[in-house]
């Protein structure tokens, strides 16, 4: 049969077929380069990397995905763009106190007690740079003036390793929840200035005249009694029972004045700075948390700042 549509033309009456079939074309008039025919269609390419050749598609876009971009699906597979693009699309799940839903460990606190953890091994590993870091980072009322900083970064320095283990603990037990509840920046946020606000009590009710002036103070304790304030009032505030941590903050105070050489005066000033914190942050209208929660947190910045220049300029 010849004509259109056909396979090439029929051999003559009584003929043979040409070698390889018909219309094939003989080995030796085959164009260079070309043994085998492609028929115009190329392989398909992952297209984040073009130099792979990729039959598994994606199960949402369909198109070709390479073994590093294939991310795993319901069914099949999906790649990484369009995961990524289901992930901003996906509306994000938050706490009854506006904090950010997260699975996983609590980074900030696991970040604090590494950070405190590896600044007391230098103790022991190091002791001439421990005694240059401690003498460096510890606080004291006479200071605190001419180097501000040390309201802060004595909270990483602990008197020893009862002292740390206790901060730590502590630290451990109400952290996670309340970084969890608050949400990674505001519990930062409360952790950070309860510290400062430790020291800001401290200074407050020491004497000029007295040792307690030029004492050095170190410990995590204010900050831990700002958590230990704020966790009640978040406690209170999802309707959760809060006795057994009123019970956990009255012993502490009580320590505090029973036992010598404990700083409750730092402990004092953590715990107000906690409160005043932790009552922004909870209580707030859920429409104003996004700007109210921030200008909680600058408006007692100022005020731990105003208190201490007070202080200062009154000596």
């Amino acid at each position: 049969m010849s004509g259109f549509g056909g396979y090439g033309a029929a051999p003559p009456p009584g003929g043979t077929p040409p070698p390889g079939g018909y219309g094939a074309v003989p080995p030796g008039e085959q164009p260079p380069g070309q043994g085998v025919p492609s028929y115009g269609v190329s392989a398909p390419v992952c297209p984040r990397h073009p130099d792979r050749i990729s039959y598994v598609t994606c199960q949402r876009c369909g198109r070709p995905v390479c073994p590093e971009c294939q991310r795993p699906a319901a069914v099949g597979v999906q790649c990484v763009d369009c995961v990524r693009e289901a992930r901003s699309r996906t509306p994000r799940t938050r706490t009854p106190l506006g904090g950010r839903a997260r699975a996983g460990r609590p980074v900030i606190t696991l970040t604090i007690i590494v950070i405190c953890a590896a600044i007391e091994l230098l103790r022991y590993v190091a002791p001439g740079l421990y005694s240059e870091v401690y003498q460096a980072m510890a606080f004291s009322a006479a200071i605190g003036e001419v180097q501000p900083y040390r309201f802060l970064s004595a909270a990483f320095l602990h008197g020893g390793l009862l002292h740390l283990a206790f901060n730590m603990y502590a630290l451990w037990i109400v952290g996670g929840f309340l970084e969890q509840m608050l949400g990674r920046w505001r519990y930062a946020a409360l952790f950070l200035l309860s510290a400062i606000g430790g020291s800001v009590g401290y200074l407050l009710l020491a004497d000029p005249l007295s040792r307690a002036w030029t004492i050095p103070v170190v410990g995590a304790s204010g900050a831990v009694f700002g958590l230990f304030a704020a966790i009640v009032f978040v406690l209170r505030s999802t309707g959760r029972n809060a006795s057994q941590i009123l019970v956990l903050i009255a012993i502490n105070v009580v320590i505090g004045f029973v036992v010598p050489g404990i700083a409750w005066q730092a402990h004092l000033g953590g715990m107000v700075t906690g409160a005043l914190l932790a009552v922004a942050f909870v209580y707030a209208p859920p429409r104003i948390r996004s700007w109210s929660s921030p200008a909680a947190c600058v408006a007692v910045a100022v005020l731990l700042v105003v208190a201490s220049f007070a202080k200062y300029a009154a000596v």
